[in-house]
């Protein structure tokens, strides 16, 4: 008994909750997707410490992984303790300085919360903009470059709010470097599905989740810095405002001393490195062809439907499939109707496109041709129900 029960004579009932059952759904939406077995598996393997030398060897093999999937040789390569918000506002929070000017787009969701942590970690924000639904064009960055002469730019590689895959990086890097700026890329619905070279496309910073392409549950999120963009942080005039994400301090944990600085997501580093190990068998180009033609299959059938989709063929994003609801169709009730009647779970629209397209998923191991084949059927269904004939 609680004292404040105690004092009135009454004994505590505790609460009565049941074994956990969540449903069994096909995770088509944004993410998270599918989770393989084995990472399940990995998942459920006994606990070690976070400083046990078994584990030490395991932060190792991530790392190294990690560097393979990323397509670099960046030292500082880790997955961050947190969600894929954690590793942006880790990037973020640890190059921009109170003074610094970071260029950051408005194409996208994710665009404005670039914004939003560039502005906390107290820079000044300006940006380059493009309508939702398409890439920044490079003559604007150039413009905007020599308008603002920024400090740091951001770019989303794969925006999951529009299903636009952002070309060009190479020209886009060349032109933030040859202002002196840092290069932050967003690469949470591209890493692991979507093509990506860190190293040869000049980017100085990039971060993702493990939730998307990884097929992995969320808790460990990647992250990959330059020798030039850690030279930054580590000279930084103030510390960052955040003391759990400074990597300054993480160094001393994932770099060579292993030294306590917080107790990592142990299951949750079992996980990403279980599921690296699937992208290293799978080979990474070997990977980003199969999301390429499953992905294209799931576009073929939905323009069949009579779909259209919100991305031209040549900003197509395969990990993230943006569609735009037909006239007279409710977003809401497709959505609800598949997930109550197929435990098949998209999404609907964010920001600027809330209510006017569906974002389905094709993102590791749930870009299967089964599923793909499952989500147009029933999809079918669900737009026959509200009278919508393709």
């Amino acid at each position: 008994m609680t004292e404040r029960y105690a004092e009135r004579g009454v004994d505590e009932q505790a609460p009565e909750v049941g074994e956990l059952t969540p449903p069994d759904r096909t995770l088509m939406g944004p993410g998270p997707s599918d989770v393989h077995p084995r990472v399940l598996q990995a998942m459920s393997t006994p606990l070690v410490g976070h400083l046990d030398p078994s584990f030490v060897e395991i932060m190792d093999e991530v790392q190294e992984l990690l560097r393979y999937t990323f397509r670099t040789d960046n030292q500082w390569t880790i997955p961050v303790s947190g969600t894929g918000s954690a590793s942006m506002e880790a990037a973020i929070g640890n190059l921009v300085e109170p003074g610094d000017t970071m260029l950051v787009p408005t194409n996208g969701y994710f665009g404005g919360r670039m914004k939003s942590m560039a502005e906390r970690a107290g820079g000044e924000v300006v940006t380059v903009d493009a309508p939702w639904g398409e890439p920044l064009d490079p003559v604007d960055v150039e413009r905007a470059f020599d308008e603002h002469q920024p400090d740091v730019f951001g770019f989303v590689h794969a925006e999951t709010s529009t299903g636009v895959r952002q070309p060009d990086v190479p020209e886009l890097t060349d032109i933030a470097h040859a202002h002196d700026a840092f290069v932050i890329a967003d690469c949470v619905t591209s890493l692991g599905g979507v093509e990506l070279r860190v190293d040869e496309w000049d980017v100085d910073v990039a971060y993702s989740g493990p939730q998307k392409c990884l097929s992995c549950p969320p808790g460990a999120s990647p992250l990959t810095l330059n020798d030039r963009a850690m030279d930054k942080v580590l000279d930084r005039d103030e510390q960052p405002r955040s003391w759990y994400l400074d990597l300054s301090l993480l160094e001393g944990y994932w770099g060579d001393d292993r030294s306590y600085h917080h107790t990592a997501p142990i299951t949750n580093v079992y996980a990403l490195r279980e599921a690296l190990r699937l992208v290293a068998e799978e080979g990474i180009e070997s990977r980003w062809e199969r999301h390429r033609e499953v992905a294209g299959e799931l576009k073929a059938g939905l323009q069949d439907l009579g779909l259209e989709m919100n991305a031209p063929d040549e900003y197509w994003l395969p990990s993230l499939n943006a569609v735009r609801v037909p006239d007279g169709v409710d977003d809401g009730a497709v959505i609800d109707h598949l997930l109550a009647e197929y435990d098949l779970e998209i999404a609907s629209g964010l920001g600027d496109l809330e209510g006017d397209i569906w974002r389905i998923g094709c993102m590791g191991y749930s870009a299967r041709p089964k599923n793909v084949e499952y989500v147009l059927s029933a999809l079918e269904e669900a737009l026959a129900v509200q009278g919508h004939e393709a």
